[in-house]
Order: structure tokens, then sequence, then C-alpha cells
């Protein structure tokens, strides 16, 4: 039997979504209203911070089945602001108060201002229909 290798461990999806929101907040920046492109958008960077968050989970989760308290709690910290952002972002795209919206990619922006972007790699696909996928299922609770 030959061993299987997941080649979509969680540090490579969290490092594309970083990617990903990065390019994502540079193409908002250009924007000077907010239309439906714009909506996807942000909703697109809400499904890719709770993803983010999703593979800080399971990691965590492993470590402390061996007993890497410390490691775990201290990885949960330094990764809790997205579950945080993404909840605000949605607050922001539920309660239409499109005015919070650039104090609160504000906050995001240390977070991937690290991604280098030299070429724009994400397609419009990406994000196209995220706004309608996320308004029509009922909102995520904190995970904490």
């Amino acid at each position: 039997m030959s061993r299987i290798i997941n080649i979509n461990n969680p540090s490579k999806v969290r490092n594309q979504n970083q990617r990903t929101i990065a390019e994502i907040l540079r193409r908002i920046g250009a924007k000077s209203t907010i239309d439906n492109e714009t909506k996807d958008m942000v909703s697109t960077i809400v499904f890719l911070l709770r993803e983010i968050f999703a593979g800080v989970e399971s990691s965590v989760e492993a470590w402390e089945k061996k007993g890497y308290w410390m490691k775990a709690d201290r990885y949960l910290r330094q990764w809790e602001w997205t579950a945080e952002v993404a909840a605000n972002l949605e607050d922001v795209i539920r309660n239409e108060a499109w005015d919070l919206l650039p104090r609160v990619l504000a906050d995001l922006l240390p977070f991937v201002s690290n991604v280098q972007i030299k070429t724009m790699t994400r397609a419009k696909s990406t994000w196209q229909g995220n706004y309608k996928k996320l308004i029509s299922k009922p909102p995520e609770e904190m995970p904490w």
C-alpha cells in the first residue's frame, strides 16, 4: 500500500487564500463605488477567511491530540483574526452598511500586506456569484 500525500495542506491553502485576498483588496482599492462586483469580492473574502480559520482549527485539533497545548493555543491566537474579520465583513454585507467597509478592509490590510503581488493572477470567476451565495445562507456564528 502506498502512502497518501495531501498536496492541499492547510498552509498551502492559507497562502493561496491570502494571495487571493491581497489581489481582491487591490482591485477593490481601484474602485470608486460599491457595485455588484465589489459585493462579490467582499463576500469572497469572507469565504476565504473562513477557509483559513477552518484549516487553523484542524491543525490545532491535531496538535491538541498530541498534547502540544501551548503550540496549539499560540497558533490559534495568531490566526483568530481571520474569524473576527470574516464576521465583521459579513455584518457589513448583511446589514448593507457599506459605509463601514473601508474601515473593516483597513483592519484586514496589515494581515496581508506581506503578500507581494507582481501580476494579478486571479480570474473574475473566483468571486462571481459569491454575494448571492453568502446572502442565501444563514449567518455563521463566531467560533468562540
